[in-house]
């Protein structure tokens, strides 16, 4: 692609950019350490696959032709988020004493919160249905050239990711005091609720 690098700065901003995604990692990150904010960046990047080849095999357009498929996805996808804010608010009984017990269901709690909260947010959806296609070039495939920038943004996310939860990691003890925990707790769960006031009073654009 001649515009390749051009495609490649976008994405990265758009990677790097703060949103959902950074919010979610952070939160699993701070609360059950750098192994569960690899598996919630996984989850996440996992959606960004299904979205890529939704979007190369043309279901990702039926979101933005049917206004009914598009609202369903878009309330569904906003609930989960507010649901995932609200529970920030809630402590857990007895966290420390079940801790070792509940770690496999925290891995893959946190790989299914990751990939559910990406594949039910139709703005992702949107994005790649509208990104993804301005450096397509005529004269080839082009459901392979856009699986191709896909998997390019995906493996561009997980990098980013991944370097974001390791420096995050660092700063799980200070973060860890009670005091400093309960400022980000809450303050990431408003930030994920508003996300998903956000995504469900956010008209569709036609």
């Amino acid at each position: 692609m001649n515009d390749f690098l051009t495609f490649l700065v976008l994405t990265l901003f758009v990677v790097m950019s703060p949103g959902v995604d950074t919010a979610l990692i952070t939160k699993r990150t701070i609360t059950d350490g750098r192994k569960i904010g690899y598996r919630m960046a996984l989850g996440i990047t996992s959606g960004s696959l299904v979205h890529t080849f939704a979007a190369a095999f043309g279901l990702s357009a039926i979101l933005l032709q049917s206004a009914f498929a598009f609202e369903i996805v878009k309330y569904v996808g906003a609930i989960y988020l507010i649901y995932l804010g609200i529970s920030s608010f809630i402590k857990r009984k007895n966290q420390n004493a079940h801790q070792e017990a509940d770690a496999p269901l925290k891995r893959k709690s946190a790989f299914k919160q990751g990939l559910l909260s990406n594949v039910l947010n139709p703005k992702v959806a949107m994005f790649f249905i509208t990104f993804l296609p301005q450096f397509v070039q005529s004269g080839t495939d082009v459901t392979i050239q856009l699986i191709t920038m896909g998997v390019i943004y995906t493996f561009l996310s997980i990098t980013w990711f991944f370097l974001f939860v390791f420096f995050i990691n660092y700063l799980r003890e200070w973060l860890m005091s009670e005091k400093v925990h309960n400022i980000m707790d809450k303050t990431t769960g408003l930030v994920l609720i508003g996300f998903g006031l956000k995504l469900a009073l956010e008209k569709q654009h036609s």
